[in-house]
């Protein structure tokens, strides 16, 4: 998709501080972390959302939470606990319209 941050990310056009990646996911550290623990899973793939992404290829849906644990499993917050969330729209906070996955962990984790 043209013109999106994260599928230059993905194709490794603008890099990134990569923590994982496989086959259709990739998951790398938030540029303005909002926890101690920040980081974002993407599908290599362009989905505008995460309903997006488990309407058309549930599997890659299922990818990104597998890498997602396996993130918190390589940081060391897995047994501590960590939050996902997917902002879907913009009245959902998203503000990159590729679909993704916060990883948030650690003593900064905000609140609700």
């Amino acid at each position: 998709m043209p013109d999106c941050v994260f599928c230059a990310i993905a194709s490794g056009a603008i890099p990134a501080d990569l923590v994982a990646e496989t086959d259709t996911t990739l998951a790398f550290r938030d540029l303005d972390p909002k926890a101690d623990v920040h980081v974002l899973v993407i599908p290599r793939a362009h989905f505008d959302n995460l309903g997006a992404v488990a309407a058309a290829d549930p599997a890659t849906a299922a990818a990104m939470i597998t890498t997602a644990a396996g993130v918190a499993a390589a940081e060391g917050v897995a047994d501590s606990g960590y939050r996902l969330i997917a902002n879907t729209g913009a009245g959902g906070g998203q503000t990159v319209f590729h679909a993704h996955l916060h990883l948030l962990a650690g003593s900064r984790l905000p609140g609700f």
